[in-house]
């Protein structure tokens, strides 16, 4: 969004230089057509700069929604890939908990049977 109040200044800035340039060079002694035809010319200078303002500011506003729509895809795939860890974190320590249960019942087993053999 900065961008685009930024170059809207700078072509505001651009047009009042244009316009004061046009403005002092004007020869005071031009004929009133020939003054019709400078003030019909910087009017559509003017109007061509504001059109060219206006659509580089939406490109840029284009390129600013392409690129939120982007950061918000890897945001959603961030968000899909500590989901996915998280479940195989889970997965891994209930794996762990359940061999830690056999190994202590095969263990238990064990010391039964040396108990019963003695």
């Amino acid at each position: 969004m900065s961008k685009i109040v930024a170059t809207l200044i700078a072509g505001l800035f651009a047009t009042s230089a244009f316009a004061a340039q046009s403005t002092a060079t004007a020869p005071t002694a031009t004929t009133a057509p020939a003054a019709k035809a400078d003030a019909k010319a910087d009017k559509d200078v003017a109007k061509a700069e504001a059109k060219e303002a206006k659509k580089a500011a939406k490109a840029d506003a284009k390129v600013e929604k392409k690129t939120a729509e982007a950061n918000a895809d890897v945001a959603e795939a961030k968000a899909d890939a500590s989901k996915t860890k998280a479940k195989a974190h889970k997965k891994a320590e209930k794996a762990k908990a359940d061999a830690s249960a056999d190994k202590a019942e095969a263990h238990a087993d064990k010391k039964a049977d040396t108990a019963a053999a003695h």
